[in-house]
């Protein structure tokens, strides 16, 4: 996928999570996943991406 088709996809679904609504947009992302994971269709790389996409924790600020 070069740049602009990744920037398509991406606002694209920036586009489609702000008109599903807050409420609705962590069900619309599992749904995107589970599709997302059936594609892929190899179980060690889902759980390779599902690690990679994880939020660095914020470190406790020390007084």
């Amino acid at each position: 996928m070069t740049d602009s088709e990744l920037d398509r996809v991406y606002t694209t679904l920036c586009t489609t999570l702000t008109t599903e609504g807050e409420a609705q947009a962590p069900l619309y992302l599992a749904r995107l996943a589970l599709l997302a994971m059936t594609e892929l269709g190899d179980m060690q790389r889902a759980l390779s991406l599902i690690e990679a996409a994880k939020l660095p924790v914020a470190s406790a600020v020390s007084a």
